[in-house]
């Protein structure tokens, strides 16, 4: 491609409300322009990014088993309503109505969809398993998006759908997607980890995210680095102390800590360490008052809590209710002498610990030297409920916890029959008896891919593309094209023989200043580039320089094709 047949809209500053990198280096490098919150139109370059990570999807889809289809965008709102997401779902599920006045939905995700669609083909175990997939825009009403393409309303996602006779034939093949997206990402040229996570609102009994390493990552991930251990710090665990509680050496003492109504404070007055103080976090399930209890150095995982069945749901409770159950304003609130219908649930660290301090009962003080049966009951539940921090033991016994941020890019669910179950979609068995089909779930953002690359993958002048989905592959810089016959027989020759080896060639034919040039290749992530002047000709030379390097190399002109196409290989 040469740049004066292509279009090439790159800024020398991204607009104002650009937030990460990867939304700033989008827009200046025009990969995208902003029509609307959370909408974007893909440019021709961002096209060609977005078409090739398309295609590493879709081969290696193919690859594992899975068929392609294409689903409507405009789903007709009884399917929702049949699973129960209709009500479900909240204002992210756009609706509307059409002229008969007929409820509608943009698909956010097609479970529903692609449920249908088998339960009218699929009869017989013999029929099964079936894996169908789709790449499709998907619309999701985000209150607030942000992020560009990270964040946005609309987005294209690959998402596909296992159908099968048993639960160890879905396990079968969770595992081969497993593999499958771990090809994927790693073709992609991304640094990734496959991490244990929550089912959350798509349901399911199991599931793994496929998180992009960046340090702007919106997920925090635990993982262990002596094991394969790997984990959202959503689910985590947090191992139980390896020591039993110690034997207690202080006498409880009520000691005064005015206006300080936060852990860090009280425990900054009384000159001890932070793990040495209790958190207490006064919820509400239905009717019922509780205390949970965390570390004051840890916090609340409420994925967890909400998961343990006597308090899911739960909310927090407002500060008259505090103060109406244990007669004390929130910031001063403890587990001593609490009604005996008032259920403490107490994180393992927290059942573990000894001579601890917390909250009073009573505006303006703290108890200190705190032990459990002495001063107080036990607790009446025991669990993981905090997020883990890092050094916190891996629950697999191999080593400690180590924190690193990710971007979720994909994400593959063990669904069961949640969606069977609800839309009625069997099979009969050998023995002619009817059973729910067993369902898997999978899929990858498609757009996020790309922001995420970048947020992995850039410096101070632009885009670092990964070779596998760069919009070219090499570009070709001729200094004085318009004007140095020299050079343009020179850079067309190599344009011709780069473009008969199969390689995606770009040559910024423009009549521009070297700087532009080398600023606009640059911008846009091209891996490898050309550098072609008279000057380095009259010397039968011309300059390569990969994008990651600070220097450019001299390469003969007769040896340069070669040398690309070996630098490629690399």
């Amino acid at each position: 491609m040469r740049t004066t047949q292509f279009f090439l809209a790159t800024l020398k500053e991204a607009p104002s409300d650009a937030e990460i990198v990867s939304h700033k280096l989008m827009l200046r490098a025009g990969l995208i322009k902003r029509l609307a919150g959370g909408i974007y139109s893909w440019m021709p370059l961002g096209l060609r990014i977005l078409r090739k990570v398309e295609n590493i999807i879709r081969e290696e889809m193919d690859r594992a088993g899975a068929i392609e289809l294409l689903m409507p965008a405009v789903i007709p709102a009884e399917l929702w309503q049949e699973t129960g997401r209709w009500e479900m779902y909240g204002p992210e599920l756009l609706r509307f109505k059409d002229r008969h006045q007929r409820d509608f939905v943009i698909g956010p995700t097609h479970e529903e969809v692609i449920t249908d669609v088998v339960r009218r083909e699929i009869r017989s175990y013999r029929q099964l398993p079936l894996h169908l997939y789709q790449i499709q825009t998907k619309f999701r009403d985000e209150i607030r998006p942000r992020f560009g393409v990270m964040r946005g309303r609309e987005f294209l996602m690959k998402d596909g759908y296992s159908f099968h006779a048993s639960y160890a034939d879905l396990q079968r093949e969770y595992r081969n997607m497993h593999d499958t997206y771990t090809r994927i990402f790693t073709r992609l040229g991304l640094s990734f980890r496959a991490v244990a996570a929550d089912t959350g609102s798509i349901g399911g009994t199991g599931s793994h995210e496929f998180h992009v390493l960046a340090d702007s990552g919106e997920d925090a991930i635990a993982f262990c680095a002596d094991s394969d251990y790997a984990a959202n710090v959503e689910l985590a665990e947090g191992v139980a102390p390896a020591n039993p509680r110690n034997v207690h050496t202080e006498h409880m003492k009520k000691v005064a800590t005015p206006g300080k109504t936060r852990c860090e404070d009280v425990a900054a007055l009384l000159e001890l360490p932070l793990a040495k103080t209790v958190k207490a976090i006064a919820v509400m399930h239905e009717e019922q008052f509780l205390l949970l209890l965390i570390r004051g150095d840890h916090t609340l995982n409420e994925i967890k809590a909400s998961k343990l069945p006597f308090l899911n749901p739960f909310r927090f409770a407002s500060d008259e209710e505090v103060e109406r159950f244990l007669g004390c304003r929130p910031g001063y609130i403890g587990p001593v002498g609490i009604d005996q219908g008032i259920p403490i649930v107490a994180d393992r660290t927290v059942a573990q610990m000894s001579d601890f301090v917390c909250g009073a009962n009573e505006a303006g003080y703290h108890l200190t030297g705190v032990n459990w049966s002495r001063d107080l009951r036990e607790p009446d539940h025991v669990f993981d409920i905090r997020n883990v921090v890092e050094g916190d033991s891996s629950p697999d016994g191999k080593g400690s916890l180590s924190i690193c941020r990710g971007i979720e890019v994909g994400h593959i669910f063990q669904l069961r029959t949640k969606y069977s179950e609800a839309m009625k979609a069997s099979f009969l068995d050998e023995a002619g008896q009817p059973h729910a089909m067993e369902m898997g779930c999978y899929g990858i953002g498609v757009t996020r891919i790309v922001g995420a690359a970048i947020e992995q993958n850039h410096d101070e002048r632009g885009i670092i593309f990964p070779r596998a989905i760069a919009p070219f592959e090499v570009a070709i810089a001729p200094i004085g094209y318009g004007k140095s016959q020299s050079v343009r027989d020179a850079a067309n020759t190599l344009y011709a023989e780069l473009r008969s080896a199969g390689i995606d060639v770009l040559m910024d034919d423009r009549d521009e200043r070297p700087g532009v040039m080398f600023a606009d290749l640059e911008l846009v992530g091209i891996p490898h580039r050309v550098t072609i002047g008279e000057r380095s000709l009259k010397e039968g030379m011309v300059e390569y320089q990969g994008r990651r390097e600070a220097t450019a190399a001299k390469v003969p002109l007769t040896e340069i094709c070669a040398y690309v196409r070996e630098r490629l290989r690399a």
